[in-house]
């Protein structure tokens, strides 16, 4: 179990209250949830572009496809991490994870085209990016903005409270503390 002197940095430890709403962007459980999710819309894109021997697409497969990533819980990425004991590879025992749901939800057809021309760096050099870009606008922009807002509320707030500015380590011009967190 996680705990702050079990952790690999200060980040998961001491200051895990600090970047909760990162865990949804950044452990290892959410790599393999955008994995999935890249090889899951890269074969409904196949679907659209009528490669000989894909099989007819049935419209139901998008939800399908869709719901691995969007319903993917703590016991798909421990079946993922299972599947990867026996593969030795982090992105083929994703491509497993996605053939054993596509059976077990009676799609037959799809199997050999999961995966089809990728390179596993294909898949992380995508999920990676798109965690990065999910993180900041859904995590890191909004916390930049808010803060953004309440520097300008102080602003506002101190604009009349005088304070002796500084140069060069040294004490300068007076000043108003509400103008320097606006310059700030």
């Amino acid at each position: 179990m996680l705990s702050p002197l079990t952790a690999i940095s200060p980040v998961d430890g001491r200051y895990r209250k600090s970047v909760e709403a990162l865990s949804d962007y950044f452990p290892e459980a959410a790599l393999m949830r955008y994995r999935v999710r890249v090889e899951a819309e890269y074969l409904i894109a196949l679907s659209g572009i009528g490669l000989r021997g894909f099989p007819a697409w049935n419209p139901a497969w998008n939800e399908m496809l869709d719901g691995l990533w969007k319903n993917f819980s703590e016991a798909d990425a421990n079946e993922i991490k299972t599947l990867e004991a026996t593969t030795n590879h982090d992105v083929k025992a994703v491509e497993y994870f996605i053939r054993r749901r596509l059976q077990s939800s009676g799609v037959h057809g799809l199997e050999n085209w999961i995966h089809f021309g990728l390179t596993s760096q294909d898949i992380n050099n995508t999920a990676i990016p798109l965690s990065l870009k999910e993180a900041a606008e859904n995590v890191i922009f909004p916390s930049w903005e808010q803060l953004i807002q309440s520097l300008e509320k102080l602003a506002e707030d101190w604009k009349e409270v005088p304070m002796l500015a500084r140069t060069h380590g040294q004490a300068a011009s007076p000043t108003r503390l509400g103008k320097e967190i606006n310059v700030f």
